[in-house]
């Protein structure tokens, strides 16, 4: 800023904005006089110099920003008249008013042993002070006061370029409370409403503070949303442990490990300083189910040993045994943990925005599994040898176990029979996702409800401070009209503050809405509507009313409707999404094209074509073209010949300009705490028009200069003994009317025009790729783009298309290094293999559910993706290790020496552990069910991160228990004969669950009299 301070105007002051963005703005309010006893100045005044410091001393609050109402100022309307008549010039006044307004110190004074501070009060604190200003004398050397100069001197309104209404009900004035960046919004905000409680009693009487908005109740609810779809979670998790295990002592050291797990990972979080909001509780609320997985596996195995253990066991044997199967299961559990961590890794490669939303996501979800996989070698073992009851359910007498055994058993064994039949199939069902994929849309987030709508219109930039006060006012009045409407604050222009940019055209209007329960209902057809009777009908609306209520969409385009007025052009939005997308492209509606060219002209035009092309694309709701050019300019163009000709310089001339129609701000008066300014202009009634400007008087220079050689002096004040000379100012400058562009726009080093665009109805990206071709073919391919233009797609799309190209390339890296994970694992490139085809088998199951639910593809579906692909490795991780078991144990018996034998050991594999399998898949599947039909603030995230997730487990257990058995039959079918010849008789569960158990026994025995 120093290197600038040469080139910048004369008054110019560069200084540095507050530590904090737009997206800061957490709380605004609006100052209300019930008493009727006080004006927008006076509020304005006590906003600015008492309750805005209040505010802004309190920790975290970066400033407090201000809009609306009249700023007082001290104004003087000079007679040009009385001046000729008095003869006095303006700077002679400037002069007169600055002397008169100053303090000074004389140091001590010592008087009778005491020292006292001399201080010397002059500055101007009343229109009196003002009107006694000595500003000259007269031939006779009377002075000549302000007043007598003066046509007016007043408290009036500081020009602004700003205003605010309440309701529709009149202007107002508010305030905007700016986050410091990097602070906790719930705790500053909570501090701001707490200092606000504490200084009620000092606002004025009558004077009120209303809330037009506040993010604290958004923040509430959205942690409230999360918080109980956590704790339903857990409750599910829970009960599904307890009825597959049957065993309360096992099914406790699953459940205790959760909650464990939950609360250490807030350690972490903590120390990065990491908050409870959304996203955060969101990377919790999705690892739930996931964090018992390795726990009920655990379990389960355990209880398998010890039903096939020999009787009579002591302790110690006992405490062996449970030691070994938890030793069995602990590497590749631990290792299946690891997978599902390293699975998120392209998460924490997200940047910019979606960066910021989801690192906090992934942060937590890493965390808590994190400390899932420690406790899973660590507490969990020794939870399992404390609380495993004496006995256990074998599970031909567990209930559950017996019907999936009965269930799955003979389609295992038709699958061994039908192999390459069964992997035909599961070929299709992925294939059939394809063209479903294709048809699913793309959006950058999904519509994250805040319960608060922004409404932005644009109109022309020509548009007055008074023309905008009165548009904002019948839009709010519009607003407020809706029964669901709580309050409506609209601001016209720019706040005081450097986070707020916006141009007197631009309106913001923050609606607050009531409670939900509170809107109307709407009718709503349902099964029986059209058939049943009446009496029927009254008993089934108690299920099934035949009213709902009415939803968000609908609200908005009821007011957008009710909003079509002549001049403005409308967008629709959140406080927080628009801020955000403001301060990451510019632009504030989900989709902004950036014009780029050489000539402000024809960039207007090519805007203007956009509009119009782009008004025929189904779903455009609005757009709107940034008129580069339109902007009124009289221009007062110095004639050099003439003004040299009277002795004059330009800045002679310009500053009659400043001052005289303009107004100047000359002083600024020191009162206690208060500042108000001094502005000095002729009287409104003599430069409304271009033809009175051109009769304003100019001192000429000459003049100027050689008063003071005979002339006295009285009262500090110069008594001129010649005529003050003066020349019209329309013989010294020309006046003229032009257009030119109201807001110049410069980016990548050339000019810019923006044009915004607001849709409805359909997703991003498909909007897109039609509003493209329709340019493509109606402006660029027809002729209609000069060279040296182009046009740039911004706004969300630009963000949606980052986070591709960036997933793009992390997905395949991710999915080498968990392939690497699975083969330190394994030792097995084909185990590995057949481990990742659980992939696109789970893939299948999100795409439909995803089509289903109309959901699009977006960032949060995607992170949902990314998490189902480490659960779909773990899937398939415990399939392989069970069927490797299986396998192995045969081998070992030396009874693996036909196809035969391995399809028989592959069917146990398979139907014997099928229990955990299914628990596991159900306690992440149910968990992930409250997330789905969550509903409130923060909900929508949640269910898109849920929804694939929900899809591909049931798809990926189904085809996983299927496919990989037949898969594993076809790699394992090489190491042993084909032999020809009658197949052997096919043995019942029971015939083949003895074979095994008696192997197992075999087993358990060998190893106890190792032990021993």
């Amino acid at each position: 800023m120093q290197s600038l301070a040469g080139s910048l105007p004369a008054g110019v002051a560069p200084t540095l904005g507050p530590d904090a963005t737009g997206v800061g703005w957490g709380f605004q309010y609006a100052l209300v006089d019930k008493s009727g006893k006080r004006d927008l100045a006076e509020l304005r005044s006590f906003q600015d110099w008492h309750l805005r410091y209040w505010l802004q001393s309190v920790e975290g609050v970066a400033e407090v920003a201000t809009f609306g109402g009249f700023q007082k100022q001290y104004q003087i309307e000079i007679d040009p008249e009385k001046l000729a008549a008095y003869n006095v010039s303006l700077d002679r006044i400037i002069a007169a008013v600055r002397s008169a307004n100053n303090d000074v110190g004389g140091r001590e004074l010592e008087r009778f042993g005491t020292s006292y501070l001399v201080r010397g009060h002059g500055y101007i604190t009343s229109l009196d002070d003002l009107r006694l200003v000595v500003v000259g004398a007269d031939a006779k050397g009377n002075p000549v006061l302000l007043r007598d100069v003066a046509a007016n001197i007043q408290l009036g309104p500081e020009m602004r370029r700003g205003a605010g209404d309440l309701n529709g009900e009149g202007e107002a004035v508010g305030g905007i409370v700016v986050v410091r960046f990097g602070q906790n919004v719930l705790q500053v905000i909570e501090r701001v409403k707490a200092r606000l409680a504490e200084v009620q009693s000092s606002l004025p009487p009558g004077v009120e503070i209303v809330t037009t908005y506040d993010r604290a109740d958004l923040i509430n609810r959205s942690i409230s949303t999360l918080t109980r779809t956590i704790v339903e979670e857990s409750i599910i998790v829970a009960l599904v442990v307890i009825v597959f295990l049957l065993d309360f002592g096992g099914a406790a050291r699953a459940i205790i490990t959760l909650p464990i797990a939950v609360a250490l990972a807030f350690i972490p979080m903590y120390l990065m300083g990491l908050t409870a909001n959304i996203m955060s509780l969101a990377g919790i609320a999705i690892s739930i189910g996931v964090l018992t997985d390795e726990a009920v596996a655990m379990v389960e195995n355990v209880h398998k040993k010890l039903e096939h253990a020999p009787a009579g066991l002591t302790r110690r044997q006992r405490q062996e045994i449970i030691i070994g199967a938890c030793k069995q299961l602990g590497k590749p559990l631990f290792f299946a943990l690891l997978v599902i961590t390293v699975s998120f890794l392209p998460v924490f490669t997200l940047e910019a925005q979606e960066g910021r939303l989801f690192k906090p996501l992934a942060y937590t979800k890493t965390f808590t599994m994190a400390w899932a996989a420690f406790l899973s070698i660590t507490l969990g073992p020794a939870l399992i040898v404390l609380m495993t009851g004496a006995k256990v359910i074998p599970e031909h007498k567990h209930p559950i176990s017996r019907f999936v055994h009965r269930l799955y058993y003979p389609w295992v064994s038709a699958l061994m029979r039908r192999r390459r039949l069964s992997i035909a199939i599961a070929v299709v069902a992925v294939v059939s996702s394809v063209p479903i994929y294709q048809k699913l849309g793309s959006e950058f987030m999904p519509p994250l409800n805040e319960g608060t709508i922004l409404y932005m219109p644009t109109t022309l930039p020509t548009v007055s401070i008074t023309e905008a006060t009165r548009l904002m006012q019948i839009q709010d009045r519009l607003i407020k009209q809706f029964p669901e409407v709580a309050t409506v604050h609209g601001k016209a222009g720019r706040a005081e503050t450097a986070t707020d940019p916006a141009p007197l055209e631009m309106f913001e209007t923050v609606v607050q809405l009531k409670l939900e329960r509170e809107w109307r209902t709407v009718p709503q057809t349902r099964w029986y509507s059209s058939w049943a009777p009446e009496w029927g009908k009254r008993a089934l609306r108690h299920i099934w009313p035949e009213v709902r209520p009415l939803s968000w969409d609908e609200l908005v385009q009821e007011m957008d409707n009710a909003l079509q007025l002549p001049g403005l052009v409308n967008a629709w939005t959140m406080p927080i999404k628009a801020r955000i997308d403001m301060l990451s492209t510019g632009v504030r509606t989900p989709i902004g094209i950036k014009i780029y060219g050489a000539n402000l002209d024809t960039i207007s035009k090519l805007g203007e074509r956009l509009e119009t092309t782009l008004r025929a694309i189904p779903g455009t709701r609005s757009v709107f073209s940034e008129r580069t050019t339109g902007g009124l300019y009289l221009d007062i163009v110095p004639r050099r010949a003439e003004i040299a000709r009277y002795g004059l310089n330009v800045e002679d001339v310009l500053m009659m300009v400043e001052t005289a129609i303009g107004g100047m701000a000359i002083d600024r008066t020191i009162e206690g705490r208060e500042r108000y300014s001094i502005n000095l202009r002729y009287g409104r009634e003599r430069r409304d028009d271009v033809e009175k400007l051109q009769r304003m008087l100019v001192p000429l220079a000459a003049m100027r200069d050689t008063e003071g050689e005979g002339a006295s002096t009285m009262g500090g004040a110069n008594v001129a003994t010649a005529r003050l000379a003066q020349v019209p100012l329309g013989q010294l400058v020309e006046f003229k009317t032009t257009a030119g562009p109201p807001m110049i726009k410069n980016e990548n080093g050339a000019l810019t025009g923006w044009v915004y665009v607001d849709m409805t109805g359909r997703d991003l990206g498909g909007y897109v790729a039609e509003a493209k071709q329709a340019v493509r073919e109606q402006i660029e391919q027809a002729g209609h783009l000069p060279a040296g233009y182009r046009f740039e797609w911004t706004g969300q799309y630009e963000h949606m298309l980052r986070v591709q190209d960036r997933l793009q390339l992390v997905v395949p890296l991710t999915l080498v290094l968990i392939f690497v994970l699975l083969y330190l694992n394994f030792k097995s490139i084909p185990e590995t293999c057949i481990i990742l085809l659980s992939i696109p088998f789970a893939m299948t199951g999100s795409i439909w559910f995803l089509w289903m639910m109309g959901y699009n593809l977006s960032i949060a579906v995607w992170v949902g993706i990314i998490a189902l692909a480490g659960l779909a490795a773990q899937t398939g991780t415990v399939m392989v290790i069970y069927l490797d078991e299986a396998f192995h144990a045969y081998q070992r018996a030396g009874r693996m020496k036909t196809q035969h034998d391995l399809f028989e050991a592959i069917t146990y594999g398979a139907v014997q552990r099928v229990r955990p399998k299914l628990m596991a898949v159900a306690t992440t599947l149910l968990a992930l069910l409250p997330a789905l039909w969550a509903s409130g603030a923060g909900a929508e995230a949640i269910q898109r991160i849920a929804a694939p997730m929900i899809g591909g487990l049931v798809t990926s257990t189904i085809l996983t228990l299927e496919i990989v058995p037949a898969i594993y039959s076809l790699w394992r079918g090489r190491q042993v004969e084909w032999v020809k010849g009658p197949q052997p008789p096919k043995k019942s569960w029971d015939e083949l669950s003895e074979t095994f158990i008696a192997l197992e026994k075999e087993q358990h025995e060998a190893e106890l009299a190792r032990l021993s």
